[in-house]
């Protein structure tokens, strides 16, 4: 029995080490497409039957057995034993342990089965697109397969081959398997809930046979935009991708509202544009200005509503578009609470930043793990910086090369869809790792990489401080290398009781801006009780009384802060009976949707701030 399991083992690690992922096509709400969302069929599969044969090996591609293969009764003979009909059904997008009480805490995988039609011109190709699915993901067409995707929080395409699209039935089935694991990102040890499934939308791209991959426009960030202000003139710069080499082919930039119209001629598979614009109006909180942006080749256009805006630090300061600027965060899960579901949708996100809003933050930590992109879009128009982050968390095992692919690769995916959000000001590689020589080579990398692709925003990672007799120590030896030192930190909570922040002193190792990407306490909405009755909604506002009474002792570096969290969320580690059930309380606003007291103590605070820099 041991030998069978190790084997088994053995296998699923070494298929999610498999990757036939292309590169993202981004932008694709601009782009033919055709929506596969909506009721899918599904089989639930524990032992992993559809996939591996009775000596633990993956089946065969036309095995009749596979649950990759429709599994319709061509003779009487047959002996067929999966299929896909009702009442087993499944809405997608949306996570499974929501729609069905047997699969609230089921962890393994799941079929999901859908047939479509579509018919596309000779000179057309077709992509399936997924939003994101967790975790695990073999996809399947007609009995062949297209592709692997490992990463629960980031988009993927795979091409579908002309010679197995059908213009009727095609037959597609997608294996999900949201099974934590000891080399994955994130690994077995979370504190929120483990939502399996196609959790965001699903689509057919149809483009031509040569297109627009991708493409990136941003201000230029070797300018000085105080000057640029001062003579209202901005210098604008961009690459664009196509999906392969296009000779003697034109770009062309379009920004109507700028009066803009540009000419570029592709080299190879890409271009290079940059231009100067005047009476640009940056984006910023409180004057969020998007532009419509067109880009063309051929008949191909893509359009996009676009900010422009420069973030930077100075010192001990983040500056936006040149001027110092304190971010009143608050840390937010992807998660409905009233629901206990998957947050997916365009309503979810005016549901989520719209308490961010209220609270008059103006800015998000999305943690621990890319949002979908309905958060960065309504993010871009409501004027709210993001906090972005690759699911890093806790203890990886940050020895294995495979592991720093992979992270390696969510990093490239987290930024490859969102680039171009005017919102997105920080990029962060992991939370709360813990500190070895190894981690920090690992992490190290993780920041590398992302100025790599990306250099027009800043990177940080949340980070953890030790306290020596109520001396708090922010030294860890990444801050070297991040743009800003980023700590969590609960003081009055995980230890002690809130006034003893009131003692507290803070030590900082680098001359850097200081921000506190956590801080917070549980508190069960609607129970009351003195102040210092832990879970009650006064011990948690008494808790953010004395945080914000430190946090004005702060050393001048202190650039902002992102209380943990918006709202209550589910979490198996929290089985308090009376207090918790599986939910961590830590939330402003309780599953139901109230605000609890520490909201309010929160929100004067950031009125303080605001009226303080007006």
């Amino acid at each position: 029995m041991k030998t069978y399991k190790i084997a088994f083992l053995a296998i699923f690690l070494s298929i999610s080490f498999l990757s036939a992922q292309e590169d993202l096509i981004t932008n694709i709400d601009s782009r033919k497409k055709v929506s596969l969302n909506g009721t899918w069929n599904y089989i639930i599969d524990p032992y992993n039957t559809g996939f591996l044969d009775y000596h633990l090996k993956e089946r065969q591609e036309d095995d009749r057995e596979a649950y990759w293969q429709d599994p319709t009764i061509k003779d009487k003979t047959e002996r067929i034993e999966h299929g896909y009909q009702m009442p087993y059904t499944i809405q997608v997008p949306g996570d499974w342990n929501s729609q069905d009480e047997k699969f609230l805490y089921y962890e393994g995988t799941v079929w999901y089965q859908r047939n479509f039609d579509l018919d596309v011109a000779q000179d057309e190709r077709v992509y399936l697109y997924f939003g994101a699915v967790n975790y695990e993901t073999h996809v399947y067409l007609n009995g062949k397969k297209l592709g692997t995707h490992n990463g629960g929080f980031t988009a993927f395409n795979f091409e579908i081959p002309k010679d197995v699209l059908k213009e009727k039935d095609n037959f597609l089935v997608v294996m999900v398997n949201n099974t934590r694991k000891k080399n994955e990102i994130p690994s077995l040890n979370l504190d929120w809930w483990n939502f399996g499934g196609i959790t965001r939308n699903v689509s057919l791209v149809i483009v031509p046979e040569k297109f627009i991959q991708s493409y990136s426009i941003n201000l230029d960030q070797d300018q000085d935009i105080q000057s640029s202000k001062k003579r209202n003139r901005f210098k604008i710069e961009g690459t664009v991708h196509l999906n392969k080499p296009v000779p003697f082919s034109i770009v062309t930039v379009e920004i109507p509202a700028l009066k803009l119209h540009e000419e570029y001629k592709v080299e190879g598979d890409s271009c290079r544009f940059n231009f100067e614009v005047k009476d640009l109006k940056l984006w910023a909180p409180g004057s969020p200005k998007l532009y419509q942006v067109a880009i063309r080749m051929g008949e191909e256009e893509l359009k996009e509503n676009i900010g422009f805006r420069k973030i930077e630090t100075s010192g001990k300061d983040v500056l936006l578009n040149g001027e110092p600027i304190f971010l009143r965060g608050v840390c937010i899960h992807e998660e409905i609470p009233q629901d206990m579901r998957r947050a997916y949708s365009r309503e979810d996100a005016l549901t989520l930043l719209g308490w961010a809003v209220d609270l008059n933050a103006n800015m998000v930590r999305l943690a621990h793990y890319p949002h979908n992109e309905n958060m960065v879009k309504i993010a871009d128009s409501l004027g709210l910086m993001v906090w972005s982050e690759i699911p890093v968390y806790w203890a990886l095992n940050f020895e294995s090369d495979e592991v720093l692919k992979n992270a390696k690769t969510q990093l490239e995916e987290m930024i490859s869809r969102d680039k171009n959000r005017a919102s997105v000001v920080i990029w962060s590689v992991g939370n709360e790792t813990p500190v070895s020589a190894t981690r920090t080579e690992f992490m190290k990398e993780l920041i590398f990489k992302s100025k790599e692709l990306d250099d027009t925003r800043l990177v940080s990672a949340a980070l953890q401080v030790h306290n020596i007799d109520g001396t708090f120590i922010i030294d860890d030896p990444l801050g070297e290398f991040t743009d800003i030192v980023s700590v969590n930190e609960y003081l009055g909570w995980y230890g002690g009781l809130p006034d003893d922040a009131q003692t507290a002193k803070w030590e900082v190792t680098y001359d850097k801006p200081l921000f506190f990407s956590e801080t917070g306490a549980g508190a069960k909405g609607g129970f009351h009780a003195d102040k210092t009755t832990r879970w009650s909604e006064e011990y948690q506002a008494w808790f953010f009384e004395e945080q914000i009474k430190m946090m004005k002792r702060m050393p001048d570096n202190y650039c902002g802060i992102a209380p943990w969290i918006l709202t209550d969320f589910r979490s198996p580690r929290r089985n308090n009976p009376e207090y918790q059930e599986g939910w961590n309380r830590k939330g402003l606003i309780d599953d139901k949707g109230n605000k609890k007291e520490a909201f309010y103590v929160l929100e004067d605070y950031y009125d303080e701030i605001e009226a303080r820099q007006d």
